[in-house]
């Protein structure tokens, strides 16, 4: 059988089959040439950088309202569930702020004032085989004469991959008055150091300034000079705690023969030797 004769294409299909092959040749050049988008921030919040994708351990972001910025150490690489949890709830705690900021600045016009400022910054204390211990600082400008300052910790249990209380440290119910006594103490011995005629506080909590109680003051694990141990905790105290604003901080160490006998029997042995002044102490 003869084959049929092919049909003709009618001159507006030529035309449409031609413009559909030039769409789609510009769309695949345009794919070529085009660096792929950078991940986009909430429609409400700071402009993301790069270091999102490409340097996790840092965050940075700034507008017109607000400059924020977040630090994390090397050693939460070696934690990624930790540094995955500390990543995300910073940056998200920072956009916040940067919303707020813009609000607030709104609000009252912006023109000519400061804009915001928020930078958490982590550091490492101590790790053992069964703990690492991180410090938080967080200093922010929300207006006002100077900066505020503010510490708080978290202490890992490498094994459990979960953040334990600080009481977890230490036997259930123990009474740790002997640690608020050996903490009262350090903190006066910096006060000395620092200028003799600051005046020494007690824990009396009728005074204006009073020493702090352990139960209630972040801390991270001290250096030890026996390696893989901590020697102690280090309590990380902000301004207007023990003193005046001018007095500034204080990152004070206890020992652990201080309070040896109240650690619970998990953790105790992740406890040896004397401490040994990290980088940045003694502020």
């Amino acid at each position: 059988m003869a084959p049929a004769p092919a049909r003709p294409v009618r001159p507006w299909r030529a035309a449409l089959l031609l413009g559909l092959g030039v769409l789609a040749l510009a769309g695949c050049q345009r794919r070529e040439e085009e660096p792929a988008p950078a991940a986009e921030a909430p429609a409400t919040g700071p402009t993301v950088t790069p270091a999102d994708a490409a340097a996790p351990l840092n965050f940075d972001s700034r507008t017109s309202y607000a400059e924020v910025a977040l630090r994390l150490p090397e050693a939460v690489v070696r934690q990624p569930d930790l540094h995955a949890r500390l990543y995300a709830a910073d940056v998200r705690d920072l956009r916040q702020f940067a919303e707020g900021a813009q609000a607030d600045l709104s609000e009252f016009g912006g023109g000519g004032m400061r804009g915001y400022s928020r930078t958490i910054s982590w550091s490492s204390g101590a790790e053992t085989g069964k703990l690492l211990s991180l410090g938080r600082e967080v200093t922010e400008y929300t207006g006002g004469a100077h900066d505020s300052l503010a510490y708080s910790a978290v202490l890992w249990d490498k094994a459990l991959k979960a953040v334990l209380q600080p009481s977890a440290l230490f036997r259930a119910g123990v009474n740790l008055d002997t640690l608020d006594q050996a903490l009262c103490a350090a903190v006066n011995q910096a006060k000395k150091a620092r200028d003799g005629a600051i005046p020494p506080v007690s824990l009396d909590a009728t005074d204006t300034f009073s020493c702090p109680r352990a139960a209630d003051t972040p801390f991270v694990l001290s250096p030890s000079d026996v390696p893989g141990k901590a020697g102690g905790l280090t309590f990380l105290i902000a301004p207007y705690t023990v003193g005046p604003w001018a007095e500034g901080s204080y990152q004070v160490q206890v020992p652990q023969t201080a309070f040896r006998q109240l650690l619970a029997p998990a953790y105790v042995d992740e406890f040896a030797g004397a401490p040994v002044k990290a980088a940045g102490e003694g502020r």
